[in-house]
């Protein structure tokens, strides 16, 4: 079955930086486009990053130039790299399956990003 694990979240100073990885199970990875979502406390859900099975990769625009998403088909991982971060970053983030245009069908458990 599939399951998607996040890891790396944790509380950094404004400035600072995180890298969350995305654990990927249960299918060929190398074929699904990833996607990086957050939600923070009172808010809906938003998305983050995308990237492509062939590597393409967009971004929201309040995270470009910050964050940089990526994806090792070899460790069936996707990484977020979370540079300059805010405290409007906080968070918890999510890794899912999928992409803006066809949706997202898993989900991880998500992990907690804190930027006082």
């Amino acid at each position: 079955h599939v399951q998607l694990v996040e890891s790396g979240g944790g509380s950094v100073q404004a400035g600072g930086s995180l890298r969350l990885s995305c654990a990927a199970s249960g299918y060929t990875y190398s074929s699904y486009c990833m996607g990086w979502l957050r939600q923070a406390p009172g808010k809906e859900r938003e998305g983050v990053a995308a990237i492509d099975s062939d590597g393409s990769t967009s971004y929201a625009d309040s995270v470009k130039g910050r964050f940089t998403i990526s994806r090792d088909n070899v460790k069936n991982t996707a990484y977020l790299q979370m540079n300059s971060l805010k405290s409007e970053d906080t968070a918890v983030y999510y890794c899912a399956r999928g992409d803006w245009n066809v949706g997202f069908d898993y989900w991880g458990q998500g992990t907690q990003v804190t930027v006082s």
